[in-house]
């Protein structure tokens, strides 16, 4: 048994037809025929039921037609995997992404470069984009997903890509006298107790300055109880109602489980946040170019 007899054997099977599979493989009818009948001396049993127009796949040849199809793809599977790392795709691609991004559908991309790249290893790194933007410069990550509220991407050592524009939404509780709301502004925030969703951990950076610019340009300063960029502390406390909170859609994208929360997303042009993919302009990192095209 060898693996073009496993081979003819499928097109066989799929053409249902000798002269079909012979065309495909550029033989005469005879060789395939000849080469049949030796798989079937080594296998024992009888594959393929030459009675029938068009002949047919016996119920035996059935059986092994399953277990054939597996071998051949998990071959394919084998030389594709050392092609890979014959020409360098290997190593590893390290991810930094900023609190909250692990709702977003960052995991389906991830998922699907791993299924094209299996011999390289992903890390994954979440943090607030004070330490992003710090371990980036420094040679940490090879790619960041971040606000830039560090103006990051003035650096000349980076580059950069607009990955997504996200809406912003309001976290309420249930009970909220606004929760049944369509749309809300931040001017019918005025007299909420604030729980400030900040991607910073210093609390002055420039997304929190472009975010309190807009409460002012709606009338006010916002009543903030709490600045923090651990979105999950902030739902919890949204929903043991101590205030609502502001915060990227994206943020709540995949939650399963939301006792007591609802979302109003928030009207108006400037609500939305610029998610970032940012890297090193000096990283060759064959992992990263491989990982910057499938984003694309």
């Amino acid at each position: 048994m060898n693996i073009n007899q496993l081979k003819y054997f499928v097109a066989v099977a799929d053409y249902r037809s000798f002269s079909k599979a012979a065309e495909q493989y550029f033989l005469t009818q005879t060789a395939v025929t000849q080469q049949i009948r030796k798989l079937e001396e080594t296998v024992g049993a009888q594959l393929i039921d030459r009675k029938t127009r068009p002949i047919s796949v016996t119920p035996m040849g059935q059986v092994f037609l399953k277990e054939v199809r597996r071998i051949l793809m998990q071959m394919d599977t084998a030389v594709q995997r050392t092609r890979e790392a014959s020409t360098g795709i290997t190593g590893t691609l390290r991810i930094g992404y900023t609190n909250g991004y692990e709702h977003s559908d960052l995991t389906v991309k991830l998922r699907r470069f791993h299924q094209n790249f299996p011999n390289i290893l992903i890390t994954c790194h979440r943090c607030n984009t004070d330490i992003l933007a710090a371990e980036l410069v420094s040679g940490e990550y090879d790619i960041i997903f971040t606000w830039d509220s560090t103006n990051v991407c003035n650096d000349e050592s980076v580059e950069y890509r607009l990955q997504e524009r996200v809406r912003l939404v309001v976290a309420m509780y249930a009970s909220h006298p606004l929760a049944h709301s369509t749309g809300l502004t931040r001017a019918d925030l005025k007299n909420e107790i604030n729980l400030f969703m900040s991607p910073s951990s210093t609390g002055d950076s420039l997304a929190d300055e472009y975010f309190i610019r807009l409460y002012q340009k709606a009338g006010y300063y916002p009543n903030i109880l709490l600045r923090s960029s651990d979105v999950e502390s902030i739902l919890m406390m949204v929903s043991a109602e101590e205030g609502i909170s502001v915060l990227p859609v994206s943020c709540i994208r995949r939650l399963s489980e939301v006792d007591n929360l609802v979302f109003v997303p928030l009207v108006g042009e400037d609500e939305v946040e610029e998610i970032l993919a940012v890297w090193r302009k000096d990283n060759q990192s064959p992992s990263l170019r491989h990982f910057l095209q499938m984003l694309e």
